[in-house]
Formats: structure tokens, sequence, C-alpha cells
């Protein structure tokens, strides 16, 4: 049986998918510490230890645990300080409501009147993408998310109509014609919510393929040359959306592993402190590639 340990940035290339996958419980225990060791006395969750607790660490902290199978420690606690904190932005709403959801809670009592206070138009689109904002359209994908959990009626055709407009000639999406991954990523599962056969999008499929590189991992435009984790989350993603497999399991499981650091968690890229996104992002392809 192999130890976590051997899955460090020593170890540059991985011989036997099968293998990685044989001591799954040590490696997942491994994992969940980190996250658990992360957990104020408030129920909440946060990637820096000594810093309060946040709606988006305290979502991704229960995903990654979800992810593991692990139980969620102080639940009672999380779920009063889930049902204490006050959303007051789509991000807010977002992982507070993922949050409570995986605590088997219903949804926030705002969270119906603050969805019908939103358009899915281009005032829903982020065009001006700082470093904070993943894509111009994850807040579209954040929206279509809620809209499915809360129930609301929206006019998805229209929607789905207006979203196919910021597909490129290249086949990926993003606005003024330049097509990123992120954005590709954030599109294809925004369609995907609103019940359009992303299957059939053929040519956006070729513009994931162009990212997937053969050393392992996805980069946010065929071009690029360093994979990151998110943007390898979003491929591996997008991919398993449009019902297909990547190229390279072995070499992207490798490069998965090369961010793993000593406490458990995993960064962004082979050199980086983990953060609970990483991490989240890094179980979600090594449970994706999983199945394949």
């Amino acid at each position: 049986m192999r130890e976590v340990g051997r899955f460090n940035r020593e170890s540059s290339t991985v011989t036997d998918l099968e293998s990685i996958y044989t001591d799954w419980e040590t490696l997942a225990r491994s994992v969940a510490d980190y996250v658990v060791s992360r957990q104020n006395n408030d129920g909440g969750y946060t990637f820096c230890r000594g810093a309060e607790s946040n709606a988006q660490d305290t979502h991704y902290g229960l995903a990654i645990l979800d992810l593991l199978g692990a139980p969620f420690p102080n639940v009672k606690q999380t779920i009063k300080w889930l049902c204490e904190f006050v959303p007051d932005s789509l991000y807010s709403h977002y992982h507070v409501n993922k949050a409570l959801k995986l605590c088997g809670q219903g949804l926030n009592k705002s969270l119906k009147a603050f969805l019908h206070s939103l358009r899915l138009d281009k005032e829903n689109l982020n065009t001006d993408v700082y470093v904070e904002v993943a894509s111009e359209f994850e807040t579209v994908f954040m929206t279509t998310e809620l809209i499915n959990m809360a129930g609301t009626a929206i006019n998805r055709q229209k929607a789905v109509k207006w979203l196919l407009n910021y597909q490129n000639k290249d086949g990926g999406f993003g606005v003024n014609g330049n097509s990123n991954l992120n954005a590709t990523y954030h599109a294809v599962a925004s369609l995907f919510n609103l019940g359009y056969p992303v299957k059939l999008l053929n040519k956006t499929l070729e513009y994931v393929r162009a990212c997937e590189k053969p050393y392992g991992g996805f980069t946010v435009a065929p071009n690029i040359f360093s994979p990151y984790m998110e943007h390898t989350y979003y491929g591996v993603t997008a991919l398993s959306l449009m019902g297909e497999n990547i190229k390279y399991p072995k070499k992207t499981v490798s490069f998965v592993f090369n961010c793993r650091n000593a406490n458990g968690g995993f960064s962004r890229s082979e050199v980086g402190i983990s953060t609970f996104e990483d991490t989240f992002y890094a179980v979600s392809i090594l449970r994706t590639i999983s199945r394949w």
C-alpha cells in the first residue's frame, strides 16, 4: 500500500493511474484533517488560521469534506453560523446557500427575493475582470445555480440565446471576441444549468481540448504554457459536462499531486500556499478522473 507521502513535489510522473487511488482513505484523511484544523469555534471555516470565518471558505470546506465522504464536525454550530450570516451580494448568497444545502438545510430566507432582483443579461455580466473574479460569466453561473436551487422561474430560452451570443469563432466564450477557458467553463456550466444540450457544442469542445496539455493540466488559453489548478478544474469539469474524458489523465493527476503541500491542502501551482478553493478543485479533479 502506498503512503500519501509518496505523492509530493519530488514525484513529477505517474506511471500507474490505478495506484493513485489505492490508498484513497489515507489521502482523504490527510486532506480532511487540513480542512477540519481550519474550523473556528463559531462553526465557520477559514483557510488561514486565526482569521475570521467567511462564507466562501465555509462552503469550500464543507464541499471538500463531502467529496471525501468525511463527516462535518460541529455541524450544528456551522448551521447556526450560516443561518446568522446576512448575505449582501451574489457571491455571499451563493456560498451561504451552497453550504446550507450541504448541511441538509433549507435555503436562506432572503434568497428568492434577491434572485427576483437579478437579470440574466448585460447587467449580470462582468466585462471588467479583475484578479479576484474568475471570469466575466462567473456571476451568470452562480445565478443559474441559485435559480435551480430555489426553483425560480425564468425565461431559459432567452437566457440561452443571450449566452450563445458570446461564443466566438474559435468555439470558446468571452467578451469582445476574446476567448478564455475560465469564461468558456462558466458559460458551458451556465448553459447546462439552463437545460441546454452542451454536448452539441462541438466547436467549444475543440477549444477546451486546445487548452489541454500533454504534460498535464489545462491552461487559460491554448497558447499559454503553464497550467494552474483552477484552469485544470475548469477544463476537466467542462469536458465532463459535455460527456467527454481528458486525454492525459496520468499527467494531469501528477500535476494535481505536485501542487499538494505538507499540511494536506493543495495550492494553485507547484509553488504556493494551500487554499480551500484550490483544495476543492484538486479533490474534484481527482474524483472526476477516478470515475472515468
